[in-house]
């Protein structure tokens, strides 16, 4: 057997290699950071733009955004692409972790292929219906429902919106047989639910809380855990018949996978940071958003478990994207 000899200039090298490789983990970031995020003007695109704002500040260099439209297969090609270095991020919802499961194939995992980084903000859906519906709470429309199969339907924003999966999930949580009406957004799917078209709707609190002052519409009960700020007063669907029942849009900070550890931890602790600041939390409340600020273990622990509940609502319902 041959002997090993030691080399100094092996040894040199292999010292420079982690030397600069830990220098450029601490150093992070030197330029600029792309974050690719859902088309313009959305809930999403708000909270994207105004984290960016604060990472620009906090880190000292530019964080940009660039808004990708059509599903969330779009805004995930260029990440997927990317160098694993943390300069390419994606800022998305639900859709990211969701899409996989309307599709034959899938050009990525949302497990295998994305970094978590945290959880920013949540928003709460709030289940209303048309006043001329006989039900002023949720047991009233399950019973309702029972008693006119297929006869009711609900309003939602697109396939596979957290409007549409909340009402699957509803549907199937209570046994009930409502009729699903896709519209291209929540403002068109609420002018027929104002004109009595639509029965119901799982619509977000800012486009729907006017009509609820108003009395256009009537609130049951909103879709969170517990009771919402964004809809006060309104009692939750699983604490009105309903338990267990809990849906909401997310939004979460994600980076490729194998991104530097370091990279991470810096991300996460000044975005956790920036949603929860007093200025950006009241920005995104009045967005209808409730800051969130989460490890990136419990982000991972979130998008597996919606994978798992959500999922088998997407196969069970066969929902497939557009």
């Amino acid at each position: 057997m041959k002997s090993i000899r030691y080399s100094p200039s092996v040894a040199l090298a292999v010292l420079i290699v982690s030397t600069a490789c830990t220098a450029s983990a601490q150093d992070y970031p030197t330029r600029t950071i792309r974050i690719l995020t859902a088309a313009a003007g959305g809930g999403v695109d708000f909270a994207a733009r105004l984290i960016a704002q604060g990472l620009t500040t906090s880190f000292g260099q530019p964080v940009v955004v660039e808004n990708r439209g059509g599903s969330a297969l779009v805004a995930a090609d260029p990440v997927l692409k990317a160098a694993p270095d943390g300069y390419t991020l994606i800022f998305y919802g639900s859709g990211l972790w969701l899409t996989p499961f309307m599709r034959d194939k899938s050009p990525y995992d949302p497990v295998r292929d994305f970094a978590p980084i945290s959880l920013t903000n949540r928003s709460p859906n709030v289940l209303v219906v048309h006043p001329a519906l006989p039900v002023k709470s949720v047991k009233d429309l399950i019973a309702l429902a029972k008693a006119r199969p297929g006869a009711l339907n609900f309003a939602s924003s697109g396939l596979g919106a957290s409007s549409h999966l909340g009402g699957e999930l509803f549907k199937s949580m209570a046994d009930i047989d409502l009729v699903h009406v896709p519209y291209k957004a929540n403002a068109a799917a609420l002018i027929d639910l104002l004109s009595g078209q639509i029965q119901l709707m799982f619509s977000t609190t800012t486009a729907a809380v006017t009509h609820m002052q108003s009395g256009r519409l009537r609130a049951l009960a909103v879709t969170s855990a517990m009771q919402s700020a964004l809809v006060p007063g309104v009692p939750t669907v699983a604490a009105t018949g309903l338990p267990g029942y809990e849906a909401a849009s997310i939004n979460a900070l994600f980076a490729p996978a194998k991104v530097p550890a370091a990279a991470i931890s810096r991300l996460h602790q000044e975005t956790v940071r920036i949603v929860n600041m007093p200025e950006a939390k009241e920005r995104l409340f009045n967005a209808g958003l409730e800051s969130v600020g989460s490890t990136p273990e419990q982000l991972a622990a979130t998008v597996k478990s919606e994978m798992s509940r959500l999922g088998k609502i997407i196969k069970d319902a066969g929902i497939r994207a557009e």
